[in-house]
């Protein structure tokens, strides 16, 4: 049995959960951001880390009223490590630390990849071998996975990350920030009719995103030109087709190449309906997406990831340093 309290704080979520054993979560308590940096067009980094600072001890004793048990409980201190902004993970590492040290507990540091990806593990078991792909603001990856916390990246994003990329082309449709819920809706009600490129359309499996967004940028531009009206929903539909058909084509060859038994889905544009639905009708092998409520940063998720590392005893010093990237593939284990 395990009791794991985590903390998150590797963006503009301060976010504390605790969890018993594998499945168990007691409280899943997070403090967004969102409408302070809306009025910014994106996240402030100096903001994100004050603002944490000003409610981080509020959510830690919020979550254990939730969970109803004090810290002399808890078996372990959980805490992202990175990859994320600096000033944002120092205020969560200083607390677990904090934490760890007044209470005599052992500190266990987390990638926030490996994270998102244990996010899955929180409603059903991973199936392995299996192949994750990582989509977020900050990453679009493929990651192969011969066993339990075992990370091989096979391919990732050479420029843009995939959510970079819709929050941009929200700019410039003029949507609210974050742009790419936004597009992921109106893309329902739109027609695929602008041709697009299809970005590095090749036979890796890395991607690029870059080429796209500017193909975006200057259509929009050449019509203001011209003085023709861009319909919104159809340039929504066609962007997004053209993103989700290549990382659905990428991953689903990775996934027979490799050989696996499972395809999840990680990190917050994991929950955009367009790609759960692409993916899930086009690929022959189990598809697994984690719930909505766990797509975007929580600290459920670290808590998830750290409870594999806690059977494993794999345990941080007190001087461990946050970092705004570290390698995921150094934090696999060895197979069990």
């Amino acid at each position: 049995m395990s009791l794991i309290l985590a903390i998150e704080s590797s963006c503009d979520e301060m976010a504390v959960a605790i969890l018993k054993d594998k499945r168990e979560l007691l409280c899943n308590v997070v403090a967004s951001q969102i409408d302070t940096h809306r009025m910014f067009g994106g996240v402030v980094p100096e903001i994100a880390s004050r603002m944490h600072v000003e409610c981080v001890s509020t959510v830690l004793k919020t979550a254990l009223n939730e969970a109803q048990i004090n810290m002399q409980d808890i078996d372990a201190i959980a805490v992202t490590k990175g990859p994320g902004l600096v000033g944002s993970l120092h205020v969560g590492m200083q607390a677990a630390k904090t934490l760890a040290l007044a209470y005599h507990k052992p500190l266990i540091g987390v990638h926030h990849i490996a994270g998102h990806i244990y996010a899955n593990e929180l409603v059903e078991d991973i199936q392995y071998p299996c192949l994750c792909l990582v989509v977020s603001g900050g990453h679009s990856e493929l990651v192969y996975m011969k066993h339990e916390f075992s990370f091989e990246v096979i391919g990732q994003t050479l420029d843009d990350a995939i959510g970079e990329a819709y929050d941009k082309v929200g700019r410039v449709l003029h949507l609210p920030y974050p742009g790419g819920p936004v597009i992921d809706r109106m893309a329902k009600e739109g027609k695929h009719t602008y041709a697009l490129p299809l970005p590095m359309n090749d036979e890796s499996y890395n991607f690029s995103f870059s080429g796209l967004k500017s193909a975006v940028i200057n259509l929009c531009h050449n019509a203001s030109q011209r003085g023709e009206e861009i319909i919104p929903q159809d340039l929504a539909c066609s962007f997004q087709e053209v993103a989700v058909d290549v990382l659905v084509s990428k991953t689903i060859k990775a996934a027979q190449d490799y050989h696996v038994k499972q395809i999840i889905v990680a990190g917050g544009v994991s929950a955009n309906q367009g790609l759960r639905q692409a993916l899930t009708k086009r690929s022959e092998i189990p598809v697994l997406f984690p719930p909505m409520r766990y797509c975007t940063d929580n600290a459920a998720m670290i808590a998830s990831a750290a409870r594999v590392m806690f059977e494993h005893q794999k345990f941080s010093s007190l001087d461990l340093m946050v970092k705004p990237s570290y390698d995921l593939e150094e934090e696999s284990l060895g197979e069990s």
